[in-house]
């Protein structure tokens, strides 16, 4: 390894490494659901404010889904900034949930107000999950103490 390619990738535990897989198949799986089986589901969550078709949402979120779990699986060397690009993502499609939870809409058997409420605490830990299992925060943390 390089020391360029160390800064932007630096060692990561088995842990990590199955964290990051794991989040990068959910990520495939929830945009082949979007693609497919659930997309009914997901076109509940699209916020009515948005000035686009929400099937256009739906399938361009599930598209950015499937990149970005392969891309967590297949390119370790760039799971860095592959975790803040999930990190964000996951706070862009946040407003679905609060839209879903706001209009009451059930999907995904989140069928009453508390159901949805609790998902949206969820949300911050797939945040979370990201950026712990790329090693993004840790790499951000150790470029500040190098400044």
């Amino acid at each position: 390894m390089t020391p360029s390619s160390r800064a932007s990738a630096p060692a990561t535990s088995v842990r990590r490494t199955v964290a990051r897989v794991v989040l990068g198949l959910v990520l495939l799986g929830a945009g082949i659901g979007h693609l497919t089986v659930a997309r009914q589901e997901f076109t509940a969550q699209v916020p009515q404010a948005l000035p686009v078709s929400d099937d256009a949402v739906v399938l361009g979120s599930g598209l950015v889904e499937i990149v970005l779990g392969v891309a967590l699986i297949v390119l370790p060397r760039q799971r860095v900034a592959i975790g803040w690009l999930v990190a964000a993502f996951f706070v862009a499609v946040f407003p679905g949930n609060v839209s879903q939870y706001l209009t009451r809409t059930d999907a995904f058997g989140l069928d009453t107000d508390r159901a949805r409420a609790v998902r949206l605490l969820f949300q911050p830990l797939l945040v979370v999950w990201a950026l712990w299992s790329t090693g993004a925060w840790r790499a951000w943390r150790r470029a500040r103490r190098e400044r």
